[in-house]
């Protein structure tokens, strides 16, 4: 029932964040294997047919670090070492005021979706990433390969 729910609720909490104008604050993770492959993931709500990157909000009173070790680990069931702030960005995509911290990371073990938010989690090759690529996230790859100036907005 509540994977039901889930696509329904994100578009009416979208909806009201956009009229309201809300600030939030939330957090995406690079995270790499031994081998250098990078996490991806697809939710099941939202724009559930493209891979993104890990994250998620931070609650309050939370900090951002804390925020991403908990939100990679609720999803994926990785733990992330090595954990590192890569940049701030802020958006204003539908209609809201976000600040994005981005995160690097490792992990070793395999990821596993939660079956709630995620219906996909693996990694990834950075020389063979699915076509169906979120247009942020392949700027954040490109940014971390130097392939592309970084920018301030996500």
């Amino acid at each position: 029932m509540l994977h039901l729910l889930l696509p329904l609720a994100y578009r009416l909490r979208r909806r009201a964040m956009a009229l309201v104008g809300w600030r939030t604050r939330g957090v995406k993770l690079l995270v790499f294997d031994r081998a250098g492959d990078v996490l991806l993931v697809r939710h099941g709500y939202g724009r559930s047919d493209l891979h993104m990157l890990p994250g998620g909000g931070i609650a309050r009173g939370e900090a951002p670090a804390a925020a991403a070790l908990r939100e990679l680990h609720e999803e994926t069931g990785c733990i992330a070492r090595d954990l590192t702030l890569v940049a701030r960005y802020e958006s204003r995509t539908e209609g809201r005021r976000d600040t994005v911290f981005l995160f690097s990371a490792r992990s070793d073990e395999t990821p596993v979706a939660d079956s709630r938010e995620l219906v996909a989690a693996a990694f990834h090759p950075l020389d063979a990433l699915p076509a169906s690529l979120s247009s942020a996230t392949q700027r954040r790859i490109d940014e971390w390969q130097g392939r592309r100036e970084r920018s301030n907005d996500w």
